[in-house]
């Protein structure tokens, strides 16, 4: 149990809560065109940033524990770091470390798989995002990963590959599918047995997260363990006859199933065989790995038959709970975050977002921690989301989740509140410039609402993102310049940007404490002291600076 936090003299706090709004998605753009931020109608969010002391904040890279600052910041490293108030190395610098040395492949649990397969002549199964998107998934780890089977001797190996099309251009899966269907047929022809069995978009099988459509999962589960779909010739072919046919983006694309004979499924899986899901982050990891390791008592779809595999993820997807019961890496071990310090000094807290980024707010935030810290001063509220496109309803739950907050702000009972407004995330990787533009509007005629609540009860609002998107909806090569599809059109984005993201202090009943002008050339994870030092206590030893500039 952590010691309480100490009293900062500096500081006396103010009689309402500290809110902590995460706009998530929302960044400064650096170009003009394709920022849905800049274009948007936000007339508080201007306000805000123009009347109040205001900063920008790294959001990606090292500044939120990713290996180089070439990567991409995402919602689990960038709530991570708010929540901890530290940087902490992630998934994708763990893993990459792990394969680069040979740790991940000198590991009890690989060479537990790797056995199993030999031992009953039986298949590898490698499921995850075919992507150098790095968010979820790199796909050099999928290439040391079949190198290693290879050299071990396994001599049956099948990729199950998830489109990606969210963290990279929005069509650019034959980028990855046909190099590697080339890889596996070069190293079939040193006579083994290695393809991709099956596959579709992230969005449509698999990759579920907070149990929002688990009927998502359900035609995972079919397609990569049953072999049930539409029959190819290949993933290249699969990809190319589903485009034309719908004209879907990768992350939008069916679900396919691979056939040597157009009769039966080249890849279904069966007793005795070994499979990783080699994902390493976690919210979308979840479900599929509960449809292969919960027993009898799994309510969610019929599973129908379910073979007695090996299962392993690339990571421990949740460390409370230790699931998956074998994993390739080591997690980050994330303590003393900023929950866990609030309820040791007895502050009331709470945590609200809509299902799409309710574990953001909660498990996340929280060290990647499935329970609460404290049932008396701890209090989770989930706004159920909607399971259809978010391009057609781009306001998503933001009034619900307001409606919440404001009504809690009124009734005192919490010193801290926290909220995502997932609209400039979720809607931004749709890649629809209209859709976000509505979004942004939306979300900006809530944050007038908490605006005018914490100014009534006395209270600090904090705004800030945990990585940019709908602030860069277009691509752009090296000069600037727009890039264009094939049909001449701009070229839409639908990944994260490596843009900094917003630091406002709107704090109404300020008494001078700190200057107007807040720190510069921090990351994100200053929130966490930022916001402690706003009730009233001294930032935990260790913590990264805060943004404020005490006087």
């Amino acid at each position: 149990m952590l010691k309480p936090l100490e009293k900062n003299e500096k500081f006396t706090p103010r009689r309402g809560p500290v809110v902590l709004a995460i706009l998530d998605g929302v960044g400064f753009g650096k170009y003009a065109d394709g920022d849905a931020v800049k274009q948007a109608n936000t007339p508080v969010l201007d306000a805000l940033m123009a009347d109040c002391p205001c900063t920008k904040l790294k959001a990606h890279g090292t500044a939120v524990g990713m290996p180089s600052d070439a990567d991409m910041g995402n919602s689990e490293v960038g709530h991570n770091a708010i929540g901890s108030g530290r940087v902490f190395s992630q998934g994708a610098k763990l893993v990459g470390e792990a394969v680069a040395g040979g740790k991940l492949f000198a590991g009890e649990v690989w060479k537990k798989l790797i056995a199993n397969v030999l031992e009953n002549h039986s298949a590898l199964h490698l499921i995850g995002l075919v992507s150098d998107g790095n968010v979820h998934s790199h796909i050099d780890h999928l290439y040391a990963m079949i190198d290693a089977a290879f050299a071990a001797g396994v001599k049956t190996l099948r990729v199950h590959a998830l489109l990606d099309g969210r963290d990279v251009p929005e069509t650019s899966a034959p980028e990855y599918i046909r190099p590697l269907e080339e890889k596996l047929a070069a190293l079939s022809a040193e006579g083994v047995d290695y393809l991709i069995a099956s596959g579709g978009g992230r969005m449509v099988i698999t990759m579920d997260r907070y149990g929002a459509n688990w009927d998502m999962v359900r035609r995972g589960w079919e397609t990569h363990v049953h072999g049930k779909g539409e029959f190819f010739p290949s993933a290249a072919q699969a990809i190319e006859t589903l485009r034309q046919r719908t004209g879907a983006i990768d992350q939008d694309l069916g679900a396919f199933v691979i056939s040597k004979d157009g009769k039966t499924p080249a890849g279904a899986m069966h007793d005795g065989d070994s499979v990783i899901l080699f994902n390493f982050r976690g919210d979308r990891a979840l479900e599929i790995t509960a449809a292969f390791e919960s027993g009898a008592d799994f309510d969610k779809f019929d599973r129908g038959r379910v073979p007695r595999v090996m299962f392993a993820g690339m990571m421990e997807y949740d460390g409370d709970l230790h699931v998956p019961k074998n994993y390739l890496v080591n997690p980050p071990e994330i303590d003393r975050t900023m929950d866990e310090y609030l309820c040791a000094s007895h502050v009331r807290q709470l945590a609200v977002s809509e299902t799409q980024k309710y574990g953001h707010v909660t498990y996340f935030f929280n060290g990647n921690r499935s329970g609460k810290f404290s049932e008396e001063y701890d209090d989770y509220l989930e706004i159920p989301s909607d399971v259809v496109p978010f391009e057609q309803r781009p306001w998503m739950k933001c009034a619900e989740i307001t409606d919440a907050v404001v009504a809690a702000i009124a009734e005192g009972k919490y010193r801290m509140i926290r909220l995502n407004y997932p609209n400039g995330d979720m809607v931004g990787h749709t890649g629809s410039m209209d859709a976000v533009l509505v979004a942004m509007g939306a979300l900006d005629l809530c944050l007038g609402r908490i605006r005018d609540a914490v100014k009534a009860a006395g209270g600090v609002l904090v705004v800030s993102a945990d990585h940019g998107n709908a602030d860069d909806m277009l691509e752009h090569d090296k000069q600037g310049n727009v890039k264009r599809d094939k049909a001449g059109n701009p070229a839409r984005k639908t990944s994260h940007s490596l843009n900094p993201v917003p630091c406002i202090i709107y704090d109404p009943e300020s008494k001078g404490e700190y200057a107007g002008e807040l720190k510069t050339g921090l990351g994100i994870s200053s929130l966490g002291a930022t916001c402690i030092e706003l009730l009233g206590f001294k930032a935990p030893d260790g913590y990264d600076p805060s943004v404020l500039n005490f006087r």
